[in-house]
């Protein structure tokens, strides 16, 4: 099942392409903890630390684009994704604690 050092275990290797359920597991997970962090960040008041987020985000993004040597159209589409999850994972978190976040342009 999911395992963040399945290739480091006897066996491993036999398993490379992880299965549909697997992907689906840890996209739940990452939302989850999205959602989890983003609440705690919320219901503490500290809504300004989103923005931040936001470009620890951008920059991170950069940086492992670069690495990968992804073109800019890859770039943007990557970039452009992240700032979706964490717009729904905000939008999510304000639901449930009663903070209505609205994006900063």
């Amino acid at each position: 099942m999911l395992s963040t050092d399945r290739d480091c275990k006897p066996g491993g290797e036999h398993f490379a392409v992880p299965t549909l359920g697997e992907v689906e597991g840890k996209l739940m997970l990452s939302e989850l903890v999205a959602v989890a962090c983003l609440q705690e960040l919320l219901t503490k008041e500290h809504a300004p630390i989103v923005e931040k987020v936001r470009r620890r985000i951008l920059r991170d993004l950069k940086h492992r684009c670069r690495l990968l040597k992804l073109c800019a159209a890859d770039e943007k589409a990557t970039t452009d994704y992240a700032f979706q999850v964490l717009e729904a994972a905000v939008r999510e978190a304000g639901s449930k604690t009663g903070h209505g976040l609205a994006r900063s342009p």
